[in-house]
């Protein structure tokens, strides 16, 4: 899918050399937490992202001509097991994911070409969690946003429904009634 970008991300693209950098954003239950293939903080979009380096992997990110939900699996690895509760009582499902394809110059320390693209969005699906003992891993599946096209809408036609949205409304307060109300259509028998 072809992608705006600004003339400086064009430019390093097409350099000799490129300096890739992946930035993760996820929304827990506390918050959102965002975490960038660097090493210690850096700034940017407004947010401060917290290095993870080596430890963060990103499953293929795949693009197709058809419309279907592609699936992408992010792992957090070499975290301290005494975590592993916390982060499964954080997880929760359908809340948002995106992960950002970005360059940095070589300068040090690294700064940030403009712009990064949006390589993925979509929800979080189902964590999958790993303990040895010591260190532990964070496997959590990531649904694209078009998997919950197939997901039956929870709604009625009822007066109980229609307040949800609208509160005081009667629009639909007669549906109950018309289900046995019988409705002479033309003429009846014996009518001219």
């Amino acid at each position: 899918m072809p992608r705006k970008m600004s003339a400086d991300m064009l430019a390093a693209i097409q350099a000799k050399a490129l300096y890739p950098i992946v930035f993760v954003y996820g929304t827990f239950l506390t918050g959102p937490v965002y975490v960038w293939s660097g090493y210690g903080p850096t700034t940017w979009n407004g947010h401060v992202w917290q290095g993870v380096g080596s430890l963060l992997g990103i499953s293929v990110i795949e693009e197709g001509t058809d419309v279907e939900p592609r699936a992408v699996t992010l792992t957090l690895s070499g975290f301290d097991s005494n975590l592993l509760n916390l982060a499964l009582g954080e997880v929760r499902q359908g809340l948002p994911v995106g992960i950002y394809f970005g360059l940095r110059y070589a300068s040090s320390p690294p700064a940030i070409i403009v712009d990064p693209l949006i390589s993925w969005a979509g929800r979080m699906d189902q964590p999958v969690f790993n303990a040895d003992g010591t260190t532990a891993s964070i496997s959590l599946s990531c649904e694209n946003r078009l998997a919950y096209m197939n997901v039956a809408v929870d709604r009625r036609y009822t007066t109980e429904d229609q307040q949800r949205d609208w509160p005081g409304d009667a629009g639909l307060s007669f549906v109950y009634g018309m289900q046995d109300q019988q409705i002479m259509w033309g003429r009846t028998v014996g009518q001219k």
